[in-house]
């Protein structure tokens, strides 16, 4: 999912997080600075349902308009693994195992 606060605000004529901030507050939804810096520039850690119908009351928006699916970015289950597991074999190829004896001894040669 991409958060995309800053575009929707924008959209509703606020351009500023301290702006955004105030009207939460109206409504009952106090945030820290430091919460509101991280929900107005990144993509949020957690939050919680309530806070995101504040949110959506404030500005006028759908739970749509501020969650954005990017379905591209979900990968099938091994399918990953599969990937990773053909880059790093591109990248280096396994060594070749020689066998030794355990008496000290050497093999005979090939």
């Amino acid at each position: 999912m991409r958060w995309n606060l800053r575009l929707t605000a924008a959209n509703k004529g606020i351009w500023k997080a301290s702006e955004l901030q105030r009207s939460l507050a109206e409504h009952g939804l106090v945030i820290s600075a430091g919460k509101m810096s991280g929900l107005w520039s990144g993509q949020p850690v957690s939050l919680k349902l309530e806070d995101l119908d504040v949110i959506c009351v404030v500005l006028g928006c759908e739970i749509g308009d501020l969650l954005i699916p990017e379905p591209e970015k979900v990968s099938r289950t091994g399918q990953a693994e599969e990937t990773e597991r053909a880059a790093v074999g591109a990248e280096t190829a396994a060594p070749k195992v020689i066998p030794k004896r355990r008496d000290g001894r050497t093999l005979p040669p090939e």
